[in-house]
């Protein structure tokens, strides 16, 4: 097929659609939204979309449900934030309150992997994964199903109020506004034990910031999902905005290549002999945009990436027996070296001669994507940082200790002299056994040569070691005295030590904590 001329174009529907959000034609911020009615996109992107949102709502949702049996002492929900007992579990792993520092680590590891994300492949969260795009995509899905696809949904939206017009809207609204109760019901179910907070729900036994929660979380699911789609990104997500910071020459973007499509011609008997390219004009990839963008006008803040004008233009290309790749992801790096080729370094306008062969193909000198790209030093760094913080709390999580305490001295009165000369400390123990089982624990006075202790709840018997039983997952209080003889040596500090007396020798969990004894030499 000779370069200049054009396959028959009688196949390609050409959609009479202007975008909504164009860079071209910017809008008031105080005007009226414009209605998008985006047409069902088919292809490989489509497709990868359908599966993150079955894999993250379905995630959503089922996760409250899932059980993880961690004994009889402690809740088995395997995805639980435990707000009455100050605790966040996971599988296997429990975090408590002193412990936030691991919710400190997961918040910069999901920063630097946002981070490395849109350095590498632009705004691929937003198009993706971003809970925003998610529900937007579900609700279009119902509307879709209920209405039609664009055509029908513009037709039914120009016409006037009938009755099988109001039965769709109340149908579509209805699904809606179900899909958002689920939401915000499934929101709550991660705070508690999901089957018997959905049991208290029903009979109107849940407290009162279950209901609020979910009748919050189903108006902003339903308000933003259903009716501001687009506008909450545009205007009220700071991402569009930040992006910028995040992207570079080789950071892959949604991009039109221009040097190949232009110039475009919408007929094939208008293009015989002419220079032109391969875009026809049909505008499909501005039917298919949920942003409402013609992506032919370059990168806009609007563009959320997620590529359903690469499929809707791929279809296109089919039908014209040419290759994909007219919208495609691409780095500026290799786009403007393929733009400087095509304009003779800038100095002509588009020459389709100066990119491609008689044959039709892609001169070798054309720039396509290298993988390798992906591996320059900005994405490593970003890669060993996120890394680096999983392996340090992943190590962490496994060497921490599961037993612990904290000891707090009597402030008035700080020593007690006796009738025999001896001198009596005050101490409050905390012990905190932090695994989901009662374990007994040794309570050992070490230092304070001649010095003993008494728990008065154990009797009155006097000691350098006791045997304490502590609950599972709680901590248990103590109150401890410490003794020092008259004769003994006059030592300020010492150390209570904890150990569990139920593990093996060489395992056992032990904790200690220094202590100061108080004298009437030391207190001014």
């Amino acid at each position: 097929m000779n370069l200049y001329t054009r396959p028959n174009l009688n196949d390609i529907d050409h959609v009479r659609v202007e975008p909504v959000n164009a860079r071209r034609n910017r809008q008031s911020l105080y005007a009226p939204r414009k209605k998008i009615f985006p047409k069902r996109a088919e292809g490989p992107f489509r497709r990868f979309k359908w599966v993150l949102m079955l894999l993250t709502l379905g995630t959503y949702y089922l996760a409250p449900w899932i059980r993880w049996d961690r004994g009889p002492y402690a809740p088995n929900q395997a995805i639980l934030v435990d707000l009455a007992s100050r605790r966040f579990f996971f599988f296997f792993i429990e975090i408590w309150p002193q412990e936030f520092y691991y919710v400190a680590g997961l918040l910069v590891m999901a920063g630097f992997g946002l981070f490395l994300l849109t350095a590498a492949v632009g705004r691929a969260w937003c198009g993706y994964a971003c809970p925003q795009t998610v529900w937007v995509d579900l609700f279009i899905v119902v509307e879709r199903a209920v209405e039609g696809d664009r055509n029908a949904r513009m037709k039914l939206d120009a016409d006037p109020f009938t009755f099988d017009k109001l039965r769709k809207r109340v149908i579509k609204h209805a699904i809606w506004l179900l899909i958002a109760v689920a939401t915000g019901g499934a929101w709550i179910f991660y705070f508690a034990d999901a089957p018997s907070l959905a049991a208290s729900l029903f009979d109107g036994s849940a407290p009162a910031a279950a209901y609020a929660t979910i009748a919050t979380l189903t108006a902003t699911t339903y308000v933003l999902g259903g009716l501001m789609r687009e506008q909450t990104c545009t205007y009220m997500c700071p991402w569009p905005r930040i992006q910028g910071a995040m992207l570079d020459e080789n950071s892959l973007v949604v991009t039109y290549n221009d040097w190949r499509g232009e110039q475009r011609s919408r007929h094939g008997k208008k293009a015989q002999g002419l220079p032109v390219g391969d875009c026809v004009d049909c505008n499909a990839c501005v039917a298919v945009c949920p942003m409402g963008i013609d992506i032919r006008d370059g990168q806009q803040m609007e563009c959320i990436t997620c590529a359903l004008c690469i499929d809707a233009c791929g279809g296109v290309m089919d039908k014209l027996g040419k290759p994909h790749g007219l919208i495609a992801y691409a780095t500026l790096k290799e786009y403007s070296s393929n733009m400087s080729l095509a304009t003779d370094g800038g100095r002509t306008a588009i020459q389709p001669s100066n990119v491609r062969n008689d044959d039709g193909s892609f001169m070798p000198a054309v720039r396509n994507f290298d993988w390798r790209i992906i591996f320059r030093r900005r994405i490593v760094f970003y890669g060993v940082v996120w890394a680096s913080i999983g392996v340090a709390m992943v190590v962490h999580l496994a060497l921490r200790d599961r037993l612990r305490l904290n000891v707090i001295h009597d402030r008035n009165p700080q020593y007690v002299l006796e009738s025999d000369g001896s001198i009596r400390n005050g101490y409050t123990l905390h012990v905190l056994n932090m695994v989901p089982k009662p374990r007994d624990v040794t309570i050992t006075l070490v230092g304070l040569e001649g010095g003993t202790m008494r728990i008065p709840e154990f009797g009155r018997q006097d000691a350098r070691s006791f045997t304490a039983h502590v609950e599972p997952d709680a901590a248990t209080t103590l109150k401890v005295f410490v003794t020092r003889a008259p004769d003994g040596a006059e030592i300020n500090e010492f150390l209570f030590v904890i150990e569990d007396i139920g593990q093996d020798a060489g395992q056992a969990d032990r904790a200690s904590y220094r202590a100061a004894f108080n004298a009437p030499g030391d207190v001014k």
